[in-house]
């Protein structure tokens, strides 16, 4: 049965990376500190608008509000607000927490408003997900941190997609990675693999604030901590033991659960959609076929829209040689994939992909290197002036034949040849 998708979940926003950010907070001791930006927060919005899917449906919103500024919010009401948030998962406030809050309703509230909007797209998948583990629903906001819900965002690191898998990780989770494609790029595929790996997490710690820190820096680094706090389990203890960025993991994810409830309150108004997009299915490839062989067969089919669907497959490629693969095309265009499938297929996918299946071996005569120059001399001759030293083997060497023709040709009864004596090759 072929899965059903929300049309350009997989839709690729290309974000550009800038320089390090980060806020700086006071701590209950009065001494100020620096905590990094996670890095899927650190993206410019230059290139944000110019992806397949901003220039076809997502545009600035009419009427914006006050998009600008943010209302000043006292530590009161913010406390007030995160305790409203029906979670299962401990959103307690603290310095840190408003820090970050501040930065997202403030400097990083254009990015908000795509956001909030990009996630229309991907939330239903990312839920399904959760709760088919029976995992806590705010969990979701989770790619918000990781990746700014961009399906190919990549980190210094080498973490790629919506939840930032390292290669390890992913593969031992299920995400295949080879020269076409990875599949830490396909949100559906990610966020099941992703949804194991926090349920494990979990049954690690038990406590979703260190679940949260080991999915950002690892368990190893986790149980560092915790060894170095003298054995204590509780994230807000261990906090000045771990990394810099993995102290503001938590508290960013609490700051993006609490903008993306109470975005209204801080006049953070989601960019408009012309149109919400349409429903998409799958057929299924058993052939290696470039996406132009697709392109030129339908005429309403375009690159930037398979790119953006099939964000996993790195080279344009669909890999259908290792087993039937899942192409995803908006519904309305399935039949006409189907009806032109079979040209698909029967073109020559060579000029594309660039891999011949059978190649044909040049097996012309090997001759040593001392000879090489010398027999380039004479190809194509059809006589041979004896000269002193040579003998019937090396001639019949030089001109690539054997001594037995060389002396039916020449009527030579024995193995003796007489210098000057011209003799016939070929």
């Amino acid at each position: 049965m072929k899965r059903i998708y929300i049309s350009f979940l997989f839709a690729c926003l290309t974000l550009t990376a800038v320089a390090q950010q980060s806020i700086t907070v006071n701590s209950s001791k009065g001494e100020q500190e620096t905590i990094d930006l996670p890095e899927g927060m650190q993206s410019s919005m230059d290139s944000l608008y110019k992806s397949w899917l901003a220039k076809r449906y997502i545009k600035a919103s009419k009427d914006c509000g006050d998009f600008d500024t943010a209302p000043i919010v006292s530590d009161e009401v913010y406390r007030e607000r995160l305790k409203r948030i029906p979670a299962v998962i401990e959103m307690p406030y603290n310095s840190v927490v408003r820090g970050f809050i501040d930065a997202y309703a403030n400097r990083l509230r254009n990015k908000v408003a795509f956001m909030l909007t990009a996630g229309n797209l991907y939330m239903p998948m990312i839920e399904e997900a959760l709760d088919l583990y029976n995992l806590p629903n705010e969990l979701k906001y989770l790619p918000v941190i990781e990746s700014a819900m961009n399906p190919t965002a990549t980190s210094r690191q080498g973490a790629v997609g919506l939840w930032q898998f390292m290669l390890r990780t992913g593969q031992s989770y299920g995400l295949e990675n080879n020269s076409l494609m990875d599949e830490r790029r396909d949100p559906f595929k990610s966020s099941r693999a992703a949804a194991r790996y926090l349920k494990d997490l979990y049954g690690i710690y038990n406590d979703w604030h260190l679940v949260l820190a080991a999915y950002n820096c690892g368990p190893g680094t986790v149980n560092k901590a915790i060894k170095r706090a003298g054995g204590k389990t509780d994230y807000w203890e261990i906090y000045s033991y771990l990394p810099r960025e993995t102290r503001g993991y938590v508290p960013a994810f609490i700051a993006a659960n609490y903008i993306m409830t109470y975005y209204c309150e801080h006049h953070i108004t989601p960019m408009e959609m012309d149109q919400y997009p349409e429903g998409t299915d799958t057929v299924h490839v058993h052939k290696n076929i470039h996406f132009n062989q697709v392109v030129e067969a339908c005429k309403d089919i375009n690159i930037e829209l398979l790119r953006a669907l099939n964000p996993e497959l790195k080279r344009d490629v669909i890999p259908g040689n290792a087993g039937a693969y899942a192409l995803r095309l908006p519904k309305s265009l399935i039949d006409q994939y189907i009806d032109n499938e079979d040209s698909i297929v029967s073109s020559d996918s060579d000029a594309y992909i660039g891999r011949r299946e059978i190649v044909e071996i040049d097996e012309a005569p090997i001759e040593s290197s001392k000879s090489t120059k010398k027999s380039t001399r004479v190809a194509g001759k059809k006589s041979h002036k004896v000269r002193a030293g040579e003998t019937l083997s090396s001639i019949a060497k030089k001109h690539g034949t054997t001594v037995a023709k060389l002396k039916r040709l020449n009527g030579i009864k024995g193995n003796t040849i007489q210098k000057g004596k011209t003799l016939r090759v070929k």
